[in-house]
């Protein structure tokens, strides 16, 4: 299972190089088309929109009956996204291809968190963190990508990015034959409805997930000022080059996957709860620095912002799973599409207002978000670690 867990990771990677790298050449496309950052925003918003929409009825209908081949399809459509972005020369042709990927996104993420959990022999932490750092890694992957080929060489260059996407498709296609073989029986499978966590009324359980939800819009829209604009900000503050930029926003995504991979298995020790308190509100001194300071310390702060911040999105997966057991594939449904529902509308909304002020105001208005991690003590208390009562992992 080894393997299996490890393949999901590497084409969760191969997936999230593709759609970062969308944002990844917005000061291209805002020379060569004239677009606005509100313009700009909406792109974001197109993509993250279409790709959380559909989640929630993938990851519930997949939970039912099972469809290992989906992935191959979901890749599929990021592959037209991908082809047809490369040729656009207008903002709707631009909106219609970023559409396309998002849906691939939205068919990718909740059978493959499923998958994730079923090969994780118990480590339900660890699992979720080797699963979100390949898709992590490959977010900071696409500004390289974009700075040192798509930039020097032009929107067309993007159709050799599609070779990410094939080869995506091949291994998808060998994760699928995996899945089909693993696939739970029928009668092992939910039916319709749902059992809250032993101990919890459906009441609470609701309250718990509402409180997550709340905390998802905080860290999302954060990452939302950092993901679309901080290029931009770097630029308009330091006036360094888009190469330089894309460099900066690259150490940032990679401190996001070391954050990421880091969450999980201490959330398997210590109990997600506290990693959610550690993450959102922790990160709350560096997100109030960085508006302050000066290029170097900004990419201090902003190494700390990812290694802190990345890690909750594990810890909340994983702590909404027990909420909710037997619903793995319908709550990454929900949790992924909400986390880039919450990422479209930021930048969307946050695109507006940085027409509106400066792009500096925007990052001293969201320099307070991750206060509202205080809502996590209104979290209840769930049973001990994983460690401490899951099974051992099987061998390879």
């Amino acid at each position: 299972m080894v393997g299996v867990l490890a393949a999901i990771s590497v084409s969760h990677l191969l997936n999230d190089t593709l759609q970062s790298l969308i944002p990844s050449i917005y000061p291209l496309l805002k020379v060569s088309l004239q677009l606005n950052f509100a313009q700009i925003g909406l792109i974001t918003l197109t993509l993250q929109v279409t790709a959380s929409l559909l989640q929630p009825v993938v990851g519930i209908y997949t939970d039912r009956r099972p469809m290992p081949y989906s992935l191959v399809g979901g890749m599929a459509f990021s592959l037209v996204g991908l082809l047809l972005l490369s040729v656009a020369a207008s903002l709707g042709v631009i909106l219609f291809a970023a559409g396309l990927m998002g849906i691939g996104s939205s068919i990718f993420h909740p059978e493959s968190s499923r998958l994730a959990r079923l090969s994780s022999g118990g480590r339900h932490g660890l699992a979720q963190s080797v699963f979100q750092v390949g898709g992590n890694l490959g977010s900071s992957i696409g500004p390289l990508i974009a700075a040192f080929f798509v930039v020097p060489h032009g929107q067309s260059s993007l159709a050799w990015c599609s070779l990410i996407a094939v080869a995506g498709i091949v291994l998808l296609f060998k994760v699928g034959g995996w899945s089909a073989r693993h696939r739970p029986p029928a009668s092992h499978r939910p039916a319709a409805g749902w059992e809250p966590h032993p101990g919890l009324t459906r009441g609470r359980v609701v309250g718990a997930l509402i409180v997550l939800g709340v905390l998802i819009f905080s860290k999302y829209f954060y990452l939302a000022s950092i993901s679309s604009y901080y290029t931009f900000y770097l630029i308009s503050k330091f006036g360094v080059s888009v190469q330089s930029a894309q460099v900066h926003l690259f150490v940032f995504l990679g401190s996001v996957a070391a954050g990421t991979i880091l969450g999980g298995p201490i959330s398997d020790r210590i109990g997600p709860k506290y990693v959610i308190w550690g993450s959102i509100l922790g990160v709350f001194p560096f997100t109030f620095a960085l508006p302050f300071a000066s290029l170097f310390w900004t990419g201090v702060l902003s190494v700390a912002i990812g290694l802190i911040l990345a890690s909750a999105f594990s810890a909340i997966l994983v702590y909404a799973q027990e909420l909710v057991p037997g619903r793995v594939g319908t709550i990454g449904g929900i949790f992924f599409g909400f986390a880039f529902g919450m990422g479209g509308l930021g930048a969307a909304a946050l695109g507006r207002i940085a027409d509106a002020t400066s792009i500096e105001f925007v990052y001293r208005l969201c320099a307070y978000l991750p206060l509202i991690g205080l809502l996590t003590a209104f979290l209840p208390d769930l049973d001990q670690p994983a460690t401490a009562h899951a099974p051992a992992a099987p061998g390879r």
